[in-house]
């Protein structure tokens, strides 16, 4: 049955026309088809990013043409997800993000082994109908003006999708370019930076479209907003296929021989996090996340009150002393700040990636962790001497290495604990992200409340934060010098391997040969399955470029 599928179909498999041995690629099936399904996913659900486009226009949602919010000065957090007759509050309304960026390690860990047994095209739909899902609940959240819809929705069950989605191509992306690891899965994880660059200016301009004297246009957004999620994704879920366990492209020969910190075998999911150098990766992103995500957090009030009047032809003049035109004409030029950062974060992620291939990717995180560290060492220096153009550039170069960090990961693990399991590892590892996206935030803006309280100003108030970022960097740096090689102990027997492969409908005797041209070329359909996605791309890097240029005015 199925013959011309390059697999043998263990007895008793799932024969659904979703399982995973459904979806094992036909000869001559072009690889390159693969990460444009991914990047379909993975930008829609980077939105998340850029949520907080709907907080302010919430925030006024029964108040609308009023000269002041429906406020309840005393409204509690548990009035506020039932009220009908206030106004949230943007405090409550950022929870969604916390909720969903914790759900999202939560979901990668607990559903990562499923992933591996179901294949991704299964995690693919079940991401799509919870983020897209998510938003059409938190729709009708708003249309009900009922909070506790939208932290379900867009937190809770969107923050599953966000880990199913996040975690659904690593595995496949890997087996099929086991020649160029960093670079595949940095095509699709530059996907999940750029989400937000997109869904954000679309987002704003459909709630422009929709506002009216009886709405903000919010309702009307989210479930548009939801519908296209699903159909996206689902058009990114539908494009996955595995390739034959084993496969190689033609004239590829794994580097093992050559680079010890390449593994051959393979670790079983349950054995992965008994090891030291589990631990030590997971290190090594949540102290490179911590760094690069606090940053992000105060990326503009960072570049406002450190520079003032500066910024527009006034040196000298503190940020205390510009009049509400002058702040205003400061927030525009740290909103291009905040944009250009978002850039480097995207273009980081494929670059440092792909660069990883070259260099090894324990060399790649020894230059994420040196040279960050220099920089943010380096970056009250150049505040101090007034120096716009190296602060600003210093930073794009550290929020490179940020998206780098989480676009490179992936392929060091799949380096060192083998690619039989990879997803659902990687899935683990993500605890490491959602604990960043706590602990970062926290570090640096506790700080500055310190050091506001003290009366620092200008250029010395984000001094220390600095330097404490630049010590989580260099116990990074150590963390990853820690890590070697694993003992032979810990991979699984080829028999083992082999029934894991017959099991899942992947068990091949062809592991070598062409999907696609040569070690993959582009088709037709591949160059029209790129355009789909790189259309979007451009166009939220046009606007992104537009609103950074106010930078060098």
């Amino acid at each position: 049955m199925h013959s011309e599928l390059a697999g043998a179909v263990a007895p008793g498999s799932d024969h659904g026309w979703l399982s995973r041995e459904r979806i094992v690629a036909k000869p001559g099936f072009n690889r390159w088809l693969v990460p444009p399904a991914a990047l379909a996913i993975h930008l829609c659900i980077g939105m998340a990013y850029g949520l907080s486009v709907f907080w302010l226009p919430l925030s006024r949602a029964l108040s609308i043409g009023q000269p002041a919010p429906a406020a309840c000065p005393d409204m509690g957090v548990i009035t506020a997800l039932v009220t009908t007759t206030c106004d949230w509050r943007v405090s409550d309304l950022v929870i969604v993000f916390s909720i969903g960026i914790v759900m999202l390690g939560l979901s990668a860990a607990v559903f990562g082994g499923w992933l591996e047994r179901a294949g991704p095209r299964k995690a693919g739909i079940a991401a799509a109908l919870c983020w897209g899902g998510g938003f059409l609940i938190g729709a009708l959240g708003v249309y009900l003006h009922q909070l506790w819809l939208v932290w379900l929705g867009m937190g809770l069950i969107g923050g599953i999708g966000l880990g199913l989605g996040y975690i659904s191509p690593v595995s496949t992306l890997i087996k099929w370019f086991p020649d160029r690891r960093g670079m595949a899965t940095g095509m699709a994880i530059m996907g999940f930076g750029g989400g937000a660059m997109i869904g954000s200016p679309l987002a704003d301009g459909l709630i422009k479209t929709f506002r009216s004297a009886e709405s903000v246009g919010v309702w009307q957004t989210l479930a548009v907003m939801g519908v296209g999620y699903i159909v996206f994704m689902l058009g990114g879920a539908f494009g996955y296929r595995v390739p034959p366990s084993g496969w190689r492209p033609d004239g590829w020969t794994p580097p093992a021989a050559k680079n010890a910190m390449i593994a051959s075998g393979h670790v079983h999911l349950r054995d992965a996090h008994k090891t030291f150098q589990f631990w030590m990766i997971w290190l090594v992103l949540c102290l490179n996340v911590s760094a690069g995500i606090g940053v992000l957090a105060l990326a503009s009030p960072m570049l406002q009150e450190i520079f003032g009047g500066a910024l527009i032809g006034l040196p000298g003049t503190g940020f205390s002393a510009l009049d509400a035109g002058q702040k205003a004409q400061i927030a525009a030029i740290a909103a291009g700040f905040v944009g250009l950062l978002s850039l480097f974060n995207i273009l980081g992620r494929f670059f440092w990636a792909s660069m990883s291939d070259r260099i090894g990717r324990k060399l790649t995180y020894a230059i994420f962790f040196a040279l960050g560290g220099v920089l943010y060492a380096a970056a009250p220096w150049a505040a101090g001497i007034g120096s716009q153009a190296l602060f600003v550039g210093f930073f794009c170069v550290i929020l490179s290495m940020y998206g780098g960090g989480f676009a490179t990961i992936p392929a060091y693990l799949a380096d060192v604990f083998g690619t039989q399991f990879v997803g659902a590892i990687h899935g683990r590892l993500l605890t490491a992200w959602s604990t960043a996206g706590i602990v970062g935030p926290f570090v640096v803006t506790k700080i500055r409340e310190i050091q506001a309280a003290a009366g620092v100003q200008g250029a010395d108030l984000y001094g220390r934060t600095m330097y404490v970022l630049a010590a989580f960097l260099g116990v990074g740096f150590v963390c990853n010098l820690l890590i070697r090689p694993l003992a032979s102990r810990w991979f699984m027997s080829e028999s083992e391997r082999a029934a894991l492969d017959a099991q899942a409908g992947t068990a091949s005797a062809r592991a070598s040969g062409s999907f696609g041209i040569g070690r993959g070329g582009f088709s037709a359909g591949a160059a029209l399955a790129w355009a789909v996605v790189g259309i979007p791309i451009l166009w939220g890097i046009g606007i992104t470029l537009s609103k950074a240029f106010i930078l060098f005015r």
